[in-house]
């Protein structure tokens, strides 16, 4: 692509604002991990829901929802669930204000608020550790590769003009753009990021709008209608996708096949159930339970949570939308020209070919922030867990706040550099994607799910249930394509992998001893969860009848059941928008009114008061 002068400068002048930002409000984030990782427990619930957002609007996960709207039309809308987007909701009604009340630094020191201190609790806290640095490198290197295809469409430099092997320019551009994010991300923690994710959440919302208006403006409804296939338009889907691009695209038919989601039902139940235990389990540990750690007490928390999806789905999926109503009325020839398309680098073929001068400087900038917001966040989730779950617990409790802050940045570029290796290993932004979400959140649920509500489950039960589960995430997924024959859809993996993790929680378990009544009623009394916690709840009770136990299960899950409708009204408004069918949309826009009303009386006037409120 030629990029004009002004688009350049526009560019090089973010890099240069944001960067410089970051290191600017450092200082605040380096005096001790209190104030590095969470920032001192003193930011806004706004502020850190702002940044949430901001750290979920990456770039790769951008360019593969264009991908999968333009193969999939309206039917990729449930696709995301693969993640699952809906745990936004299930925490914002209940499990980030459970999660808050515990007052730990990371998940894998809430594992001593569980479990308490003995062996199986040590275990179960390292088992965290574990899941939550192979996360990490798995996340960094999905970083890693979409920004690479993103930046050699999009820039006018060349390095060395490969297309295979390590240096080829996708990679080296990568390389370049994490190390100028993590400049500021290593050295201020939290407060750092946070500050810039929200400055650069401000351009990736009129970015979005700019899209958006750009492919309203100047693609019709009937243009839409001779570049897609028959089921495009409809959400809804039978037993099979039946999606058929003959005639318009044979080349997204193998693609689709290659996703592996022609038994589209299959994939959704896997999807829901996977999706539903993974939110019952609570945040993964990474930026997200980081945000909820970082929140002023557990209203905040819930609070945090619910402005993530207000600000995040709607400019997000303008911007998708129209990424992707551009590329069929526009980019389907140079499509339909090349032998084996890549599908994930139409949003950057489409900003390079349909986008004015002077306006791609600024869309490029705002990208650019999509990805620094995502990697910097992940980045810095990534040190905590060897600084404060390793080094500070087993080898030096003593060391201090400047030595911590010293070795969390150490740790961070130790990190940075597995995680680009790791990249430059892959070579598909959905291949990445699919393992953490098919198969190593499929090891991690389980385990996560009963130690909320089921008081029996102890740290030994825990640590087997893990480590089954991660197990098996290396190991079934190449098992499988072994013996299929050729990949397939990671999601299947999930019955093999839930299996297996079940059996170790539940064999670790019951050939071990319950934890401690203290430690139990501690945690009861603390965090107050609904679930099987009967003989817990009756001590508790006992021994302080004034503690109201929570009852609240039903009028949770009824809240989490409207609400993930209301996250689909924020996803489908904005397609329907940009593909102007006014009547859809005027409904959508209705239903996302009464679910609104409805959350506003049972969630939000029910949210336990803040301490000064009390």
């Amino acid at each position: 692509m030629h990029l004009h002068s002004l688009d350049i400068g526009i560019i090089v002048g973010y890099f240069c604002i944001v960067v410089a930002i970051g290191l600017w409000v450092s200082r605040r984030g380096a005096k001790d991990l209190d104030g590095y990782f969470l920032g001192g427990k003193s930011m806004k619930w706004y502020v850190l829901g702002v940044s949430d957002a901001s750290g979920m609007f990456d770039i790769s996960g951008t360019m593969w929802l264009v991908y999968v709207l333009f193969l999939y039309g309206l039917k990729s809308i449930w696709l995301p669930w693969v993640w699952p987007t809906f745990n936004q909701i299930f925490l914002m009604m209940f499990m980030s204000a459970w999660l808050r009340r515990s007052n730990v630094l990371t998940g894998a020191q809430w594992m001593q608020t569980r479990f308490g201190s003995d062996r199986g609790a040590t275990l179960a806290h390292l088992s965290v550790v574990v899941f939550a640095l192979v996360n990490v490198i798995g996340l960094l290197a999905y970083a890693f590769k979409g920004i690479g295809k993103f930046a050699v469409v999009m820039l006018p430099w060349h390095f060395t003009g490969h297309t295979t092997g390590v240096f080829t320019d996708e990679n080296i551009y990568a390389m370049i753009l994490l190390g100028l994010t993590s400049l500021y991300a290593i050295k201020g923690g939290i407060v750092s990021v946070v500050i810039t994710e929200v400055a650069q959440f401000t351009i990736l919302t009129l970015t979005a709008i700019t899209i958006g208006l750009i492919a309203i403006v100047k693609v019709t409804p009937a243009m839409i209608a001779h570049s897609i296939p028959d089921g495009w338009m409809n959400p809804f889907f039978g037993w099979r996708l039946d999606l058929n691009w003959d005639g318009i695209l044979q080349t997204a038919n193998s693609a689709l096949a290659q996703d592996g989601n022609e038994m589209f039902s299959i994939i959704f139940g896997l999807m829901f159930f996977k999706g539903v235990l993974a939110s019952l389990a609570g945040p993964a540990p990474n930026y997200d339970m980081q945000r909820i750690l970082a929140t002023r007490n557990p209203r905040e928390a819930s609070l945090m949570n619910g402005m993530v999806t207000v600000v995040l789905m709607f400019p997000r999926y303008l911007m998708i939308a129209g990424i992707t109503v551009l590329a069929l009325a526009f980019c389907l020839p140079e499509l339909q020209s090349q032998a084996k398309p890549d599908f994930e680098k139409i949003l950057p073929l489409v900003l390079s070919e349909q986008v004015p001068t002077g306006v791609v400087g600024f869309l490029l900038a705002g990208l650019a922030a999509a990805f620094m917001s995502n990697f910097a966040a992940t980045l810095n989730a990534a040190p905590a867990y060897v600084v404060n779950d390793i080094y500070k617990r087993f080898v030096n409790p003593d060391a201090g706040g400047r030595k911590e802050v010293f070795l969390s940045r150490v740790v961070s570029l130790v990190f940075l550099v597995v995680g680009i290796l790791f990249g430059l290993l892959t070579t598909r932004i959905t291949d990445v994607m699919m393992w953490l979400v098919g198969s190593l959140y499929s090891g991690f649920v389980v385990a996560n799910v009963l130690k909320w509500y089921w008081w029996r489950f102890n740290g030994y039960g825990y640590f087997w249930g893990m480590v089954a589960g991660i197990g098996g995430a290396m190991i079934v997924p190449p098992l499988g394509e072994k013996l299929v024959g050729h990949p397939f859809n990671m999601l299947y993996t999930f019955p093999a992998l839930f299996l297996v993790s079940l059996i170790g929680c539940l064999a670790g378990t019951f050939l071990s001893k319950a934890e401690d009544d203290a430690v139990l009623k501690k945690f009861y009394r603390t965090v107050n969860p609904w679930g099987w916690w009967g003989p817990i709840r009756a001590k508790v009770v006992a021994e302080d009848p004034s503690f109201v136990p929570n009852r609240g299960a039903a009028r949770d899950l009824t809240n989490v059941g409207v609400g993930i409708v209301w996250q689909l009204c924020l996803v489908t408004l904005p397609i329907y928008l940009v593909l102007r069918h006014w009547a859809i949309a005027l409904g959508i826009l209705g239903l996302l009114i009464v679910t609104t009303a409805f959350m506003k009386f049972s969630w939000y006037d029910r949210l336990e008061k803040a301490p000064a409120e009390a």
